[in-house]
């Protein structure tokens, strides 16, 4: 979609980064650290600076102590956090249980691992986890669950319920948890994030999957981080030494510094909860419905009042005809189930935000 949108030179609210800068006092931390000669190989795990900010971080917020020496590794990014995972955990024949609609790297990542992923999938409106088909689902090959909160693309948040839920049957079944939440610091309406972090017998047989291109307005980077147990974090090291060994070290140390100030990272909530708010109202007078968003920088709008073309249909006839560039709800499903939806990303400037509303009034 992002080459649709700039072969025909739209608006594009479909891939996920902001339009905004990065902090000019992060750029000039990373510069800092590049002139200091932080520009070899870090240490494998990342900088111990980093992994103590972010093992400080994990406390103040979640009431969880965590070891930077051997619970925390720096990884490139989300993606190859979960990739180094996914494969330390998965074997040939396991199964997984994975929620659709769904970002797109957990299912090929079990299949590379010869895995089998299960896809259970989530119902509109309200796209929550129905705890009793998860219960249902599990067989004695069941090994793992992957969820994801605050949820891509469908702005879904799992509460305290869901985790005490997902708690009781990892217990009763021994199985393991890969929990996704990249967007821990992008929650709206003054909810609560539930890391896996804040229950114990969880993050027993957890990993928790962490992005500071999210974070910090920089997806650019590709630098993040995983968090599990020193018995698990042994089996990710593994993977992660022999993927990329290590990541970018002048950003590590930018980072590590930029962390001091906890007001670089707090206030995200009410930063892009402004945003989620002004493009729902600027698009307040369309014909598109804006569905329920509690976090992420992700919002699903109906197109029923539109049009009846299924989504795929819909986005490319958009960005084509119309100039505005959009992600269709059926590619994040195994079945390619058509509801109706497109995600628009909302981590944008007034202007982009504006110039797009006033395109989408239209239609």
């Amino acid at each position: 979609m992002s080459k649709m949108a700039t072969d025909h030179n739209a608006v594009n609210l479909s891939q996920g980064f902001p339009d905004f800068p990065v902090s000019a006092d992060l750029i000039d931390l990373v510069y800092e650290g590049m002139q200091k000669g932080m520009n070899q190989y870090a240490p494998m795990p990342g900088l111990l600076s980093l992994r103590e900010a972010i093992s400080h971080k994990i406390e103040h917020i979640y009431s969880t102590e965590t070891n930077p020496d051997s619970e925390i590794t720096i990884t490139a990014g989300g993606t190859q956090a979960l990739f180094a995972a996914i494969t330390a955990l998965v074997h040939e024949g396991d199964e997984v249980i994975m929620f659709d609609p769904a970002y797109d790297s957990y299912d090929p990542t079990i299949k590379l691992n010869k895995g089998i992923p299960i896809h259970l999938e989530l119902k509109a409106p309200l796209f929550g986890i129905n705890w009793q088909e998860v219960e249902n689902s599990i067989t004695p090959k069941t090994k793992l669950i992957i969820i994801n909160s605050p949820y891509n693309p469908t702005g879904a948040v799992l509460g305290k319920s869901d985790l005490e839920k997902l708690e009781q049957i990892i217990t009763k079944h021994n199985l393991y948890v890969i929990s996704d939440e990249v967007y821990e610091h992008i929650i709206f309406e003054d909810k609560p994030h539930e890391s896996i972090l804040k229950y114990p017998a969880i993050y027993k047989r957890g990993i928790a999957i962490f992005s500071f291109g999210k974070t910090f307005h920089a997806t650019g980077w590709k630098t993040g981080y995983m968090v599990a147990p020193e018995e698990i974090t042994k089996e990710l090291r593994k993977m992660h030494q022999f993927n990329v060994f290590c990541t970018n070290t002048p950003v590590q140390y930018g980072i590590a510094k930029f962390m001091d100030n906890e007001e670089n990272y707090l206030p995200l909530p009410q930063f892009y909860q402004e945003r989620r708010d002004t493009f729902a109202q600027l698009l307040s007078t369309s014909r598109f419905e804006a569905h329920n968003c509690y976090g992420t920088y992700f919002q699903l709008f109906s197109y029923d009042k539109i049009s009846n073309k299924s989504d795929t249909e819909m986005a490319e006839w958009m960005t084509k005809k119309h100039g505005i560039a959009t992600i269709p709800t059926s590619v994040f499903y195994e079945n390619g189930a058509h509801v109706n939806y497109l995600r628009m990303c909302f981590a944008k400037s007034n202007e982009t935000l504006e110039k797009a509303a006033e395109i989408l009034c239209k239609i």
